[in-house]
């Protein structure tokens, strides 16, 4: 199986436990591990809807509590109607291009961006510096 096929079926497990009782609408995120371990997050709503939270924020926070931001090289994201086959490729809102430009920029890479849709479809592969071109970060700063 290929790095982007391992990450869009790591990412729909995760989407399984998403919630998203406001919305209706699933997301899983799947991290590769520079050592090639998958850390995995969901999307998860709250009635106050500006504190939900995405599925590549959630994964991307939980790599970081384990100490492990900067070993991020690659992510798988699906998305869909929960409950409906969704087989449009979702890609990352624009807050999440940030939150994972972060974990790029701390780990010297570009990540590989795996996007597919939430039962199946094709998957369509970018770079995050395609998604997020000229991106604030901790360069900008000097500290990456």
């Amino acid at each position: 199986m290929s790095e982007g096929e391992q990450l869009i079926a790591a990412a729909r497990e995760a989407a399984a436990n998403a919630y998203a009782p406001y919305s209706g609408f699933s997301v899983g995120a799947a991290l590769l591990m520079s050592d090639g371990t998958i850390m995995g997050g969901a999307n998860f709503e709250n009635a106050s809807y500006g504190l939900s939270l995405c599925a590549e924020t959630v994964a991307t926070a939980t790599a970081s509590a384990a100490g492990r931001l900067a070993d991020i090289v690659a992510v798988g994201i699906v998305g869909g109607m929960t409950g409906k086959d969704g087989i449009e490729p979702i890609l990352p809102c624009g807050r999440c291009r940030q939150v994972l430009n972060e974990a790029a920029q701390r780990g010297k890479r570009d990540l590989a961006v795996y996007c597919s849709g939430l039962t199946g479809g094709p998957t369509e592969q970018y770079r995050l510096s395609d998604l997020l071109p000229y991106a604030f970060g901790p360069a900008n700063l000097g500290l990456a």
